[in-house]
């Protein structure tokens, strides 16, 4: 019975505008439009568009990066080293801001006449959207950025160079043992984990994902026990690979991101032991999709065709694409969607296409008559003449009476004896594809069917296609077992009427 699903829950996402705003406030961008502002005729640039050596100290003080050596913070530095290291950090935070600037076009760059002369730059066409586009144009730039960071984070550190460089200045990819496309399917597939554990229901929502349950999930087996210690040694790997990556993609705005407690680092050519202790989960690590995360990867999913909803989605279709589509949403989103197709609409109108979407005999329409219960009781008491005019409908006569009757209407019509068993085998089968809590399910079965006495002599006749499946779902369900055992006798009826 049940409707075919989507791939994952829908997210609920904040407007555009609201998205632009985090944006332009992610670490990474804010220092590219910084240096994109500053690029001039006076910047010089080598051959792959990066700035030279020789301009870093002025990018690092447009960002107001400078170290400070002597003076009031001299006391910061232990020594030379680490001076110099400090110095080399704010470089590396310069570099990177101008490489996204190029990347994303907010800075253009000119060649140089030669391989011995720099090219200049300045800023570029895109920089002019970002600071006075639409929130849109800001999204589309950081996505652009989001893709560009991605790339980087899934590049190997390369410490030792002299090792995979050939003798032709190029990277031997082989001695890095480095699979390009394996580590961007394992970063995509860490990032659809953690999307998926933050739309669902039950997940940790708003809350952190520990790193060792994420790496856990791309590297343990669903079947697997007990995890051996060739499995636990691959999982600290993935958890040191994606403290790298996930530092990364902080800075973009993607994540927020605790990293793994230095103080857990194994000694060099050791590795690091696997987190144990549930109560020190937060050392080795904890990481959230930021709501810009969450529209960021879920654009990735739908540029890769994954069905990715987000509530919304469904505000300007019709009411069959309404109650279609929200048939596996989780209850709280599929109140949104609904208010949110409700919304503008005039009532009566709305009310008459949700019912006349809820018609029909195949095997999603009684979740869809469900879901137009539900969707009606967001209206108010003017929706009435629509309800009124399926009084006499076979399919729709018993929801319209308890709609009338819930707001106190006068001159309800009692129902018919067979619109009253009909009806409760059509919210029996629509509890069951919903895939609800099965002790609700079990209430909700026990109240329909003792309200009624003689109630599984009369149900085996009702003329409703999901009749038989409904008294079999009856006899598995039901806590009492003279109940199940009836009712299991009147599904053999009811196939046995049906000759199916």
């Amino acid at each position: 019975m049940s409707a075919e699903q989507p791939t994952l829950p829908p997210v609920r996402l904040p407007a555009d505008a609201e998205l632009a705003r985090d944006a332009l406030a992610a670490p990474l961008l804010a220092r590219a439009v910084r240096l994109a502002r500053w690029a001039g005729p006076e910047t010089r640039v080598g051959a792959g568009g990066e700035l030279v050596d020789e301009q870093l100290p002025d990018a690092v003080e447009v960002l107001g990066l400078t170290v400070v050596a002597d003076g009031e913070d001299a006391d910061s530095f232990a020594d030379t080293e680490a001076f110099e290291e400090a110095v080399e950090e704010a470089e590396i935070l310069a570099a990177d801001a101008w490489r996204l600037a190029v990347d994303t076009g907010l800075v253009t760059v000119e060649d140089g006449a030669d391989d011995e002369t720099p090219g200049g730059a300045g800023p570029g066409e895109n920089l002019g959207l970002l600071t006075g586009g639409s929130p849109h144009d800001v999204l589309t730039i950081w996505l652009d950025g989001f893709d560009a960071v991605f790339a980087d984070a899934v590049v190997p550190v390369l410490d030792d160079l002299d090792r995979i460089v050939g003798e032709d200045g190029e990277i031997d990819l082989e001695s890095l043992d480095w699979d390009p496309e394996m580590e961007g399917e394992f970063l995509e597939g860490v990032l659809g984990n953690l999307y998926l554990l933050t739309v669902s229901e039950g997940g940790p929502g708003d809350g952190p994902v520990p790193l060792p349950a994420l790496a856990a999930s791309m590297v343990v087996p669903d079947d697997m026990g007990e995890p051996t210690d060739d499995v636990l040694e691959q999982v600290s790997d993935a958890m040191m690979r994606l403290d790298e990556q996930f530092r990364l993609l902080e800075a973009i705005g993607l994540v927020e991101y605790q990293p793994v407690d230095e103080a857990l680092m194994a000694e060099e050519g050791e590795e690091p032991a696997a987190p144990l202790d549930d109560e020190d989960v937060s050392r080795y690590g904890m990481v959230r999709l930021t709501r810009l995360g969450l529209y960021g990867v879920r654009a990735r999913m739908l540029d890769a065709g994954v069905d990715a909803p987000a509530v919304g989605d469904l505000a300007d279709k019709g009411a069959d694409a309404l109650l279609g589509g929200i048939a596996a949403y989780p209850e709280a989103a599929a109140r949104a969607e609904t208010a949110a197709w409700l919304s503008g609409r005039d009532v009566v109108t709305a009310a008459r296409e949700l019912l006349d979407a809820a018609r029909g005999a195949d095997a999603g329409s009684p979740l869809r008559r469900l879901h137009c219960q539900q969707a009606l009781s967001l209206v108010g008491a003017e929706a009435e003449p629509a309800v009124r005019e399926v009084l006499d409908d076979a399919e729709l006569g018993g929801l319209a009476r308890v709609w009338l009757a819930e707001r106190g209407a006068a001159d309800v019509p009692a129902p018919s004896e067979a619109m009253i068993f009909w009806l409760a085998i059509d919210t029996i089968a629509a509890q069951l594809d919903a895939d609800g809590d099965l002790e609700e399910v079990q209430e909700l079965i026990e109240g329909l069917t003792g309200r009624h006495s003689g109630f599984f002599e009369a149900a085996w006749r009702v003329e409703h296609p999901a009749t038989a499946e409904v008294l079999e779902a009856i006899g598995r369900l039901h806590r009492d077992r003279t109940a199940a055992k009836e009712a299991r006798k009147s599904a053999f009826k009811a196939r046995s009427r049906s000759g199916s």
